[in-house]
């Protein structure tokens, strides 16, 4: 199986850089300007399956590409829910009162869905639904941290160095299983 994870797009500029979580925001015109351009670098590619996010930027993301293939969306690949921190960038959660320490402190210090929590819901998906296809080209549109965990996994990382990757915008990362 090839896999292609895709980080969705940009987003408004209000929620850029920001803990997003489940909030349901829109790309922004660059987002989508990006989103078309992905379109074409995997424009060659047949998937055989497509999972997305239900979230608004990774749909807009995946509509980009014009699937021909059947599209599943799933709560299971959302972004971790941050609850009260969902929106707010590092400064403004600092602001609460909230000091980061060290990486394993500030994921626990924040408000939501636990890391375990987190981490259980992507790999209970992605073991029992996503590997459990006998597709040859699947596509993965979803967020950041879905496409982290994911790797930890696959890869053998710590939390802390899976969090620590870079994944920019409209990233695709290709992976053989």
């Amino acid at each position: 199986m090839t896999l292609y994870l895709v980080r969705h797009s940009e987003v408004v500029a209000p929620f850029q850089n920001c803990y997003n979580g489940h909030n349901n925001i829109s790309l922004s015109e660059k987002g989508l300007q990006d989103a078309a351009k992905l379109a074409d670098k995997l424009k060659d590619v047949k998937f055989d399956a497509i999972f997305c996010s239900d979230l608004l930027r990774a749909r807009q993301t995946l509509k980009q590409l014009s699937p021909r293939t059947k599209v599943t969306l799933s709560t299971q690949l959302r972004e971790k829910s941050w609850g009260v921190h969902e929106g707010m960038n590092f400064g403004q959660i600092e602001a609460t009162g909230i000091r980061y320490e060290n990486f394993t402190q500030w994921v626990n210090a924040l408000d939501g869905e636990s890391i375990n929590d987190f981490e259980s819901r992507v790999m209970d998906y992605f073991n029992h639904t996503i590997l459990k296809t006998d597709a040859e080209n699947v596509l993965v549109v979803t967020h950041s941290g879905v496409i982290k965990i994911i790797l930890k996994n696959i890869k053998k990382l710590s939390l802390e160095e899976a969090f620590t990757l870079t994944l920019p915008y409209s990233h695709i990362l290709t992976l053989m299983i």
